[in-house]
């Protein structure tokens, strides 16, 4: 995206670029059920786990870390799902996400960014989703 602004320094007209940040999210599915957490920020609604990819950072660690920050569960082995890009998809216009699909141990507990972590039935999500996290939940049922 490409911003024309006045420099703050001489005036001069400048143009700036803005990037789209790549995040990481992990679907994890048992017992017929998906974990979401409900978001603490806006957009609100019920999203998967994840986040920013740090400077430095694998994708698959930021899954693994994020996971864990958001929900308190240690992930198992990973297994992408894809890669989502649509410029539409997210309003804070972070447009690109790895999205894995993980296994998941250990006590739930919502942190960091998540108001809540619940397990969700696959036949009956929450109405309020947010993203396109609907359409990866049911791509990552095949994978």
């Amino acid at each position: 995206m490409e911003l024309i602004s006045d420099c703050p320094s001489c005036n001069a007209r400048v143009t700036t670029y803005k990037n789209p940040f790549p995040t990481a999210d992990v679907v994890c599915i048992r017992e017929n059920k998906v974990l979401l957490i409900l978001r603490r920020n806006p957009p609100a609604g019920w999203a998967l786990p994840g986040g920013f990819i740090d400077y430095g950072e694998s994708a698959e660690d930021a899954a693994i870390r994020e996971l864990r920050e958001e929900t308190g569960l240690v992930a198992g082995p990973l297994k992408l799902v894809g890669v989502y890009s649509k410029p539409g998809r997210d309003p804070r216009f972070h447009t690109l996400t790895v999205v894995y699909k993980s296994s998941a141990t250990g006590d739930l507990q919502a942190g960091d960014d998540a108001a809540e972590a619940c397990w969700f039935d696959l036949g009956a999500l929450p109405d309020q989703i947010a993203f396109d996290h609907r359409q990866i939940i049911s791509d990552a049922k095949r994978v």
